[in-house]
C-alpha cells in the first residue's frame, strides 16, 4: 500500500511540476530578458540562461522522459536511438543547469568580495562567455554515454534501450563514476565553500563601515551602498541555498551508494532525490519573486493584461 501511495504521490508531483515548471520558467525568461527588474545586465544573461536551462530540464526531463514514456509507451519516443538522444540530453541538461548555479554564485562572488577582478570578470561579455563555455562543455561531455547504453530486445521497432553492463571496463566504469563527482558532488561543494567566503567578506567589511560610520552619525544614517549590497546578497543566497537544500538527497544518496559502496540502496530514497533535484527546476521563479519587488511588479503585469484585455473585449 506504500508503494502504491508513493507512486500516485509522483504522478501528481511530476504532472505538476510540468505544467508550473514551463509556465514559471517561461514567465521569468520573459521579464528578465525585457531587463525591466533592475539587475545588471551581467546578472541578467546568468538568470535568464538559468531559466531556460530549468525549461529543458522540464521539457526532456519530465515531459519527454517521464510523461511521455508514461502516455506513450510505444512511440517513437521508446526507439532505441531517440531513447538514446534523450538520455543524453537529460545528463546535458542537468549538468547546465548546476553548473550554471555555479558560475552565478562565482560572479556574485567576484561582485562582492573581489574589487579588483570585478571590473574585468563582472561584465556582459565574460557572462556570455562563461555560459557558452559551459553549455558547449556539458553536452560535448555527455557525448559518450550514448555508447553506454544498448537497445532491450523485444519484438517491434520500439525497444526502448537499458544501460550496459560497463562495471566491468574500467575505462567506462571510470567515465560513468567521474559524471557523477562532476555533478553533484564537486558543484555542490563549490557553492558551499564560494557562500562561506561571501559570508566572511560580508561580516568583516560590514563591522569595519559600522565602525567608521557609526563615529560621525551614531550609525543611524543609512549605508545606500551596503542596501544595495544587501539585496544582491539575498538573491544570491536565495538561489543557491535552494540548490543546496534541493539537492542534499541526491548528493548524500551519491555518497551512500558510489563513495561508501552501499550495496543495498533505498529506492524511495533515490527517486525522492530525482524528484527534488527537477523541483529545483522551477524554484528561481517564486525565489525572483519573493525577494525582487520589481519582477512582482512585472509579473503582476503579465498575468492582469490578458485579463483585462479578455474584459476590454467583452466590455466593447
Amino acid at each position: 500500500m506504500g508503494g502504491l501511495a508513493f507512486v500516485l504521490v509522483q504522478d501528481i508531483f511530476y504532472h505538476s511540476l510540468a505544467v508550473i515548471g514551463v509556465a514559471a520558467n517561461l514567465m521569468t525568461i520573459v521579464i528578465l530578458s525585457r531587463g525591466s527588474c533592475g539587475l545588471s545586465r551581467c546578472t541578467g544573461r546568468y538568470l535568464v540562461s538559468m531559466a531556460v536551462a530549468d525549461l529543458l530540464v522540464i521539457i526532456f526531463c519530465v515531459i519527454l522522459k517521464y510523461l511521455g514514456t508514461l502516455y506513450f509507451p510505444f512511440s517513437f519516443l521508446n526507439h532505441y536511438y531517440v531513447c538514446s538522444f534523450n538520455i543524453i540530453m537529460n545528463a546535458a541538461l542537468v549538468d547546465c543547469s548546476v553548473w550554471l548555479t555555479v558560475a552565478f554564485t562565482l560572479d556574485r562572488f567576484m561582485a562582492i568580495c573581489c574589487q579588483r577582478l570585478k571590473a574585468r570578470y563582472c561584465t556582459e561579455r565574460t557572462a556570455a562567455r562563461v555560459i557558452m563555455t559551459v553549455c558547449m562543455v556539458s553536452h560535448l561531455r555527455n557525448i559518450p554515454r550514448y555508447f553506454t547504453y544498448e537497445p532491450i530486445h523485444t519484438p517491434g521497432p520500439y525497444r526502448g534501450c537499458r544501460l550496459r553492463n560497463v562495471c566491468t571496463k574500467s575505462l567506462w566504469a571510470a567515465y560513468m563514476w567521474s559524471g557523477t563527482i562532476l555533478t553533484p558532488l564537486i558543484p555542490y561543494i563549490c557553492i558551499l565553500l564560494l557562500n562561506a567566503l561571501t559570508v566572511r567578506h560580508i561580516l568583516m567589511a560590514s563591522r569595519v563601515r559600522k565602525a567608521f560610520r557609526g563615529q560621525g552619525n551614531d550609525g543611524k544614517q543609512v549605508d545606500l551602498e551596503m542596501e544595495n549590497r544587501r539585496r544582491s546578497i539575498i538573491l544570491l543566497f536565495a538561489i543557491s541555498g535552494s540548490f543546496v537544500v534541493l539537492w542534499i538527497t541526491r548528493v548524500v544518496d551519491f555518497v551512500f551508494q558510489e563513495i561508501l559502496l552501499d550495496m543495498s540502496p533505498n529506492v524511495i530514497v533515490t527517486q525522492v532525490g530525482g524528484m527534488l533535484m527537477y523541483l529545483n527546476s522551477c524554484t528561481n521563479t517564486c525565489i525572483y519573486a519573493l525577494t525582487q519587488a520589481k519582477f512582482r511588479g512585472e509579473m503582476k503585469r503579465i498575468v492582469t493584461h490578458p485579463i483585462y484585455l479578455l474584459l476590454k473585449l467583452i466590455k466593447g
